[in-house]
């Protein structure tokens, strides 16, 4: 398979070294200085774009207008999602997004579901999630924190909404952001009574099960066409 790498910081680099022990080729590397409209798609089986929040939208909207099916693994731009899916359709294109890629976290997420479902039956119990990532992460909370709310949400009705660092009512859940060193991304969920705690935690080791699960993203999504989550690669 034919990969365009989109954004060569840290991540670009890893997904690189994976994709080639996987025996893809990679057929280009666009960075921040690189203009993406002047690809040529012809020999691009697949994208992937792990870059900012800012230029996000932008990378995926040349891609499908190119006919280039796409994972996307950067956070920070989900409030033009909409958009998004009308692109796809309109271009009939292909793409696969997530919050996180690492399949470590995908497993984490189905056990905060199953947990939220069990603590419905307890509100005596207060939720609350902590993320933890490098000082250079530009958005907060993190993108896998606000999927595993959302998700939390979800399945405890007595939940309603989340707030970051400070909630003023019972049903609001509490997101804490923290930025620190080079840490590579921790998400925590606690269940706190007068009594005791409850905790559930994913911590990641490298960057390297986010980079695999893009590479896996991109295997997936290069003969599809439709927009695709986590959930579709998976199940």
């Amino acid at each position: 398979m034919n990969i365009l790498i989109i954004g060569y910081g840290k991540m670009g680099k890893i997904i690189e070294q994976l994709a080639k022990e996987r025996n893809h080729n990679i057929v280009g590397i666009i960075d921040k200085d690189d203009n993406l409209e002047q690809v040529e798609a012809e020999d691009i089986d697949v994208a992937i774009e792990f870059t900012t929040p800012n230029s996000a939208f932008d990378n995926i909207k040349t891609c499908l207008k190119k006919g280039i099916p796409i994972v996307v693994g950067t956070t920070g731009w989900y409030d033009r999602l909409d958009e998004v899916k009308s692109l796809v359709e309109k271009y009939n294109g292909s793409l696969i997004y997530a919050t996180n890629f690492a399949i470590g976290v995908y497993i984490f997420r189905q056990l905060n579901s199953f947990l939220a479902k069990k603590m419905e039956n307890f509100p005596n119990y207060t939720p609350s999630i902590t993320e933890i990532h490098h000082i250079h992460k530009l958005d907060a909370p993190s993108g896998t924190a606000i999927t595993l709310a959302n998700e939390l949400i979800k399945e405890n009705s007595n939940i309603s909404s989340w707030q970051l660092n400070e909630i003023s009512h019972p049903w609001e859940l509490k997101v804490t952001s923290i930025r620190e060193g080079e840490e590579f991304g921790t998400h925590i969920i606690t269940y706190e009574s007068s009594e005791d705690v409850i905790e559930i935690k994913h911590k990641a080791k490298s960057r390297r099960g986010l980079a695999l699960g893009a590479v896996v993203g991109a295997e997936f999504i290069s003969t599809k066409k439709g927009i695709y989550s986590l959930n579709d690669m998976f199940e």
